[in-house]
């Protein structure tokens, strides 16, 4: 039996981001798997520090963290009863609570390392690190944080790129962006009730927002976040190569936003007049 391979150091794992088009001063929103990425060095560790060497001290990654929450059950009781069955829940602490665990855990070791930024919401909270961090983390709308404001349109408007690191085809968060633009009449919306921590102590707030967890229409069968991202590399604007072993992706935010907005028009809104 062969012995494994060797970890990837942090400086192979750069050199396979340039030859992917990643370039010093980059403004980068990072999906990553670990497990496709293989052995690095380090761990999430070194692979943060092959992105941090790629983008350099003029560059910019972005990820989006959310928070662990162990009552998400409370928000699918009728919502009168909502505020009542979390007055014992552990209160959101934009500073230390984990990172959603559906998010991966390289999205946890971003958040613990030194020099990153985070938003403060329990439900579209965002981690930044490098020059434009404050930038696009400044001032977060409460509601709809995946809408006008948000740090997804300030990364579009910022001219970033995102990168996919072997990350599943559903998990393109930029595309929620899309969904505000697209015209589609009667998006599906929710209310989410979360007890935070405030200035004065534990509280309990609701968030209203597209419904960024089954979507803003029915859909039958794959993720439709799955098929514009299959659609939009089809098209061949991408880049694609190999980080590690992970096949991976570079893609201009905007025009996946545009494509993505485009193609949920033409599919969920209504007939041209």
């Amino acid at each position: 039996m062969s012995p494994p391979p060797s970890p990837a150091r942090p400086t192979d794992l750069a050199r396979d981001l340039f030859q992917l088009g990643v370039r010093a001063g980059d403004t980068l929103m990072i999906h990553a798997s670990l497990r496709a990425i293989g052995p690095a060095e380090g761990g999430a560790r070194g692979v943060l520090d092959a992105l941090d060497e790629a983008v350099g001290d003029d560059g910019t990654l972005l990820m989006v963290l959310g928070a662990r929450d162990d009552w998400a059950w409370v928000n699918e009781l009728p919502e009168g009863e909502r505020a009542a069955r979390l007055a014992d829940a552990e209160p959101f602490d934009a500073q230390r609570t984990p990172a959603e665990p559906e998010v991966g855990h390289l999205a946890e070791a971003f958040r613990q390392r030194p020099g990153t930024r985070v938003t403060d919401h329990p439900e579209g909270r965002f981690g930044a690190r490098g020059a434009r961090a404050e930038e696009l983390l400044r001032d977060p709308p409460w509601h709809d944080y995946y809408g006008p404001g948000s740090p997804l349109e300030r990364l579009c408007q910022a001219g970033g790129r995102v990168l996919r690191l072997g990350a599943d085809p559903n998990t393109t968060t930029v595309l929620h962006w899309a969904e505000y633009l697209a015209d589609v009449p009667n998006k599906r919306r929710v209310r989410r009730y979360r007890r935070v921590l405030g200035d004065a102590g534990p509280e309990i707030r609701y968030v209203d927002c597209l419904d960024d967890s089954e979507g803003i229409v029915d859909w039958p069968g794959e993720d439709y976040f799955a098929r514009i991202l299959q659609d939009y590399l089809a098209t061949g604007r991408a880049r694609r190569g190999t980080v590690g072993r992970a096949p991976s992706e570079l893609i201009e935010a905007a025009d996946l936003v545009e494509f993505g907005a485009a193609w949920m028009t033409d599919r969920f809104g209504t007939p041209c007049r």
